[in-house]
C-alpha cells in the first residue's frame, strides 16, 4: 500500500465505523443496549452517556433495564429517553428504569429495512468522495517527480480500496437488513 493512500483508507475504515455504529442504533424487535448510546444526560453540569452513569443491562429479549448508581438520576435518565427518539416510554420503579421494545409490525419493519439501505446509500457516496478525493490528488502528482505507471497503479489500489469498502457496507446493511426482517 502506497503512503499517499494510507490517508484515504483511514478515512474510509472510519466511513465503515460510522455506519456501524449508525446500524447498531437501530432497534431490530429485540432489546439492544446500544440504541442508548446516543442518548445523554446531564450529570454534574456534563452532558454523559447513560452507560456511563447507570449499569444498562438486558435481562429478556425484549427488555432493557437501566439501574443508576445515584437515585437522584434516576428522572435525569427517564426524561433524556422520554425526549430521545427512542420511541419507547421508560418505566421507573424507583430504583431502575425498564424499557420494553414491543414486537415490531411488518411496516414498521419495512421502513427500518429502508432506513438500513439509506445509510449505507450515504456511507457508499462517502467512500465514493474519499476515492475522488484521491484521485484529484494523484492528478495533482502527473508532471511531479512520480512516474505515469506510478500513478496508473496508485489509482488501481484506490480503486480496489474502494470496492472494498463498498462490499462491507452492502455486507453490513445485508446483515442489518435481515435481523430488521426476522420476526
Amino acid at each position: 500500500m502506497n503512503e499517499r493512500l494510507k490517508v484515504y483508507e483511514e478515512k474510509m475504515t472510519k466511513s465503515i465505523k460510522s455506519l456501524n455504529s449508525e446500524l447498531a442504533s437501530i432497534r431490530a424487535g429485540r432489546a439492544n443496549p446500544h440504541v442508548l448510546d446516543k442518548i445523554q444526560v446531564e450529570y454534574y453540569g456534563t452532558p454523559t452517556p447513560i452507560q456511563q452513569v447507570a449499569n444498562v443491562s438486558v435481562p429478556e429479549a425484549r427488555l432493557i433495564q437501566i439501574q443508576p448508581w445515584e437515585k437522584s438520576m434516576l428522572k435525569v435518565i427517564e426524561k433524556a429517553i422520554l425526549v430521545s427518539d427512542l420511541g419507547i416510554n421508560p418505566t421507573n420503579d424507583g430504583t431502575c428504569i425498564r424499557l420494553v421494545f414491543p414486537e415490531l409490525t411488518g411496516e414498521r419493519r419495512k421502513e427500518l429495512a429502508k432506513d438500513v439501505k439509506k445509510k449505507g446509500e450515504a456511507a457508499k457516496v462517502a467512500v465514493r468522495n474519499i476515492r475522488r478525493d484521491g484521485n484529484d490528488m494523484l492528478k495533482k502528482l502527473k508532471g511531479s517527480e512520480v512516474s505515469e505507471d506510478e500513478i496508473k497503479d496508485m489509482e488501481e489500489q484506490l480503486q480496489k480500496l474502494t470496492d472494498k469498502y463498498i462490499k462491507e457496507i452492502d455486507k453490513a446493511v445485508d446483515e442489518k437488513t435481515k435481523e430488521v426482517m426476522t420476526v
